[in-house]
Formats: C-alpha cells, structure tokens, sequence
C-alpha cells in the first residue's frame, strides 16, 4: 500500500506541476483556459473556478490544459439554427440555448441569421413569429452556450490561443516542461536543505555494516590523507583510487581525533554499468561522503544535480535515437511502479531524488520535437516566426492526431515490456 501510495502522489505532483506551468502562463496571456484535467478519461472529480473546469479523471497516464482555439470549439452555429437567448440586466445575451429550450423559461426563441462570437461579438436573427423584423442582439464577452444542460463559455478572438503573439504561446507550450525543471531543483535544494550536500573532502561519512570499510574499522569522521603514499585532496580523488584496486589490499593513511592511523583494506569487487550496454569491474569499500550543511552550497547542490541528471538522460536519448540502445531498455509506467517500489524500501530521500530525476525526464520527452508533445507544437510555432505565417491549422492538426497515434503505439509496446521483464 505504501507504494501505491508513493506512486500516486509521485504521478499526480509531476503531472499537476507540468501542466500547472501551461495553465499560468496561458491565464498571464490572457487566454481562456477551458480546463485543466489531471489523467484521462471519464471525470471522478471536477469543480469551476475562474472560468477553468477543473477535474481529475480515471486513467492515470498524463494529463491536459485545454485553451481555447488550441483545438475546433464544441458548438458552430450558422444561419438557419434555432436558439434561445438570455440577456442581461443591460440587454446583451449572457446565455445561448442550444436545445431543451422548454427547460429555460426566461429565454425567448430566435432563428439566427448572422452571428459573430470571435470579433464583433452579437448575434442578428427573426423571431419565429415575426420573420418580418431582423433583431440585433450583443453578446456578453463571457456568454455561454448552454447544450444538453452544460454551459461552455464563448471564446473571442482575443482569448484564444491563436490570437496571442509567437512569444506568448512558445512560453505557454514551454512553461510545462519548464516547471518539471523547477520543480526537481527544488526537490533536490529541500534534500540539500534537511540531509546536508556530500563534501568534497576526503572525509568519511556513514560506512555501511559488512562492508570492507566497516571489517577493518573505519568510522565516520575519519579523514583520508594517503592512500599507498598517494595524497589523497578531495573524495573523487579517493574514490578514483578504491575503483581501480577490486580486490587488490592498499594502505590508508587516516587522521582521527586529530591522531594519525593507517589501516589496510581490500576493496571487493563490483561490476557496474558505466555505459548502456559497457559493464567494467571496480573496486568498493562500502562508505560514503560526509555531508555538511551550507545555504550557498546547497543552491549550487541543487544546480549541479539537475545539471548533471539532464545531461545523462539526454546523452540516454541520444543513444537511443542514433541506435546504440534498444528500446526495450524503455520503461512505461508499470516499469515505473516497479522501480517506484524498489527505491520506496530503500528510504524518504532516495525516494525524493527519483521524483526528481522522473521530473527532469518527463522535461526532457516533452521537448523533443514529435507531432503531439509539447516539444512538436513548440516546433509548430517556430516554423510560424520564421516563414512569417502560421502552419494551416487543419495540416497541424493531422500532424498532431498521427502523433499521438504514434505515442499510444509506442506506449503499449514499453508497458508490454515492462510487463514481460517482470513476469519472465
């Protein structure tokens, strides 16, 4: 239960920060969010505020901002249609009935003639018993269409995605993956801020039971000098040094207590991925660094560690995009719930940093430049700001449906994976 738990909130955090970056930004342009939705699916819960519907739905595989223009509105009225309309106290039309007109005594019956609800915003029809007098009707900017008894409000031009400037919806469509950066920054500044950062001197931390280190009696606050003659500077000094003698016994020069010690210890052998695919053998003695606890050092902490996890999972995606790994080292979120539950039994921290990493890689897939992915919209709009032109809307559109084929596609393929790797 507990990982269910780890995994649910894990999922939801990273999915409500993304898409809570595409919802700030578009309400900053002033663009009309129409929803903002937490998975898939049917809805379980939902709520409005401030214009936005608000809902969590059943399947936990992702989620939307849905903004208005990005995608063809729900209701089209042309001339010939028979509505009903509501004013205001000031004579403009707050509701449009589409039908269950009979539900809505207030309103009275108009065919339409002419109607305009992106620009000039009214509406022109006849009265079904009078179609002698055409009537001019304004519209409310925040008028909404009322069909089988749900109210969707209008969208004028000015509040729709399209209308907004090149620089307004590259950072809407950007905002998303730029949120899962921040949020890992922050996650590994709280880890800095509570568990101190790893020194870089040469100065031993916890030693872990049955290990090399702690046979021979190595303890925590022990200061490496030598190792074999050789001084030692730094901890990547140290370490560099104990992974190249697997097996091998070496000499450690140690202060403690302000006292000078040396101990003899053999590293055991170890063999470790360095590279997708590349396995070598090192030496281990089983202690870590000791932390200390510094505001300054802790920012950079944070930097270096979201630095760092970047530039591994994008040197990972290279090598998969140009062949060198296989897919099937791709992981879908039965995989995830897999490892989830591994890291959960190893303890809180671990647990933070791989939501971190999660969050900086969900950054990452999002900006690659495929049809769907907030990466190929974004592609979309820089092809506008150089040829001066937006993409026809239906051309991107397809793009965009083959795309999320695509992604579907090759999401059953890593989830049946995932599922053969734990079952064979």
């Amino acid at each position: 239960m507990n990982t269910v738990i780890a995994f649910i909130f894990m999922f939801g955090l990273l999915v409500f920060v993304h898409e809570w970056g595409h919802l700030i930004f578009a309400k900053r342009a002033g663009m009309l969010v129409r929803e903002f939705a937490i998975g898939f699916g049917p809805k379980i819960f939902s709520f409005v505020r401030n214009e936005t519907l608000y809902t969590i739905r059943i399947l936990p595989i992702g989620g939307y901002v849905r903004v208005a223009g990005e995608d063809p509105e729900i209701i089209e009225l042309k001339p010939g249609h028979h509505i009903a309309l509501e004013l205001n106290e000031d004579g403009k039309v707050k509701h449009i009935i589409v039908n269950q007109k009979d539900k809505y005594p207030n309103a009275f019956p108009l065919e339409v003639d002419s109607i305009d609800l992106n620009h000039d915003l009214y509406i022109e029809g006849y009265d079904p018993e009078d179609m002698e007098t055409k009537k001019r009707y304004d519209v409310e900017r925040k008028a909404f269409f009322i069909m089988d008894g749900i109210k969707t409000q209008i969208a004028p031009y000015d509040r729709q995605f399209a209308s907004k400037t090149v620089g307004q919806r590259a950072m809407q469509l950007f905002a998303g993956p730029m949120m899962n950066f921040v949020l890992a920054l922050v996650i590994f500044f709280i880890i800095g801020l509570f568990q101190g950062v790893p020194t870089e001197q040469p100065i031993i931390g916890e030693v872990m039971p049955d290990t090399p280190a702690d046979k021979v009696g190595l303890t925590e606050g022990d200061r490496v000098l030598e190792i074999n003659g050789t001084k030692v500077n730094d901890w990547l000094s140290f370490t560099k040094i104990i992974r190249q003698h697997p097996n091998s016994e070496i000499e450690l020069l140690l202060e403690r207590d302000d006292q000078l010690e040396t101990l003899k210890i053999t590293p055991q052998e170890a063999v470790i991925e360095e590279e997708p695919g590349k396995e070598v053998v090192i030496g281990q003695v089983g202690v870590l660094p000791a932390f200390e606890k510094s505001l300054v050092k802790t920012i950079v902490y944070g930097v270096n560690l979201t630095y760092d996890t970047t530039k591994l999972i994008l040197v990972n995606l290279f090598m998969l995009i140009t062949g060198q790994v296989s897919i099937e080292l791709l992981s879908g979120p039965v995989g995830i719930y897999d490892a989830t539950d591994q890291i959960v039994q190893t303890g809180f921290i671990n647990y933070l940093m791989w939501t971190a990493m999660l969050s900086i890689n969900l950054g990452i897939i999002n900006l690659v430049p495929l049809p769907a992915l907030d990466g190929g919209r974004l592609l979309f709009v820089g092809i506008e700001a150089v040829r001066g032109k937006p993409v026809d809307p239906q051309k991107e559109g397809f793009v965009h449906v083959i795309g999320f084929l695509l992604l579907m596609l090759l999401m059953i393929v890593v989830t049946w994976n995932d599922i053969q790797r734990l079952f064979l």
